[in-house]
């Protein structure tokens, strides 16, 4: 079997987990929104509402977030340069993260006014 091939059996395995599917929805949920303020809400109901512990994750899952905070500083650098722009914003969503995996209600993150739908 190739190393491609691994790889892609790897990556579907992950797909499949249903912690992998809240946090898809969640990141929808987020796009759908476009609100104010909410982006650490929603980063922090993804991880809470996975059906099972963080803790029993694959860890390729665990780094989700973690992969896509980074993908979006080397954005940010890109578009502003070494300005520092994104850094504080991309930790705060890291700490939200780890609020809603270790099961706190992410609901301390959530703006005033964001409808009840979310």
């Amino acid at each position: 079997m190739s190393q491609f091939s691994v790889h892609l059996i790897s990556f579907f395995r992950v797909l499949s987990f249903p912690g992998a599917k809240d946090m898809w929805r969640a990141y929808s949920d987020m796009r759908e929104a476009n609100y104010k303020n909410s982006d650490k809400y929603f980063h922090g109901s993804g991880g809470a509402a996975a059906p099972q512990p963080w803790i029993n994750l694959p860890a390729a899952l665990l780094h989700c977030s973690d992969a896509r905070e980074n993908v979006q500083r080397v954005t940010d650098w890109l578009k502003h340069g070494d300005s520092g722009h994104g850094v504080e914003d991309s930790r705060a969503d890291q700490a939200a993260n780890e609020w809603g995996r270790s099961g706190k209600d992410p609901n301390h993150f959530r703006p005033p006014g964001l409808p009840d739908k979310y």
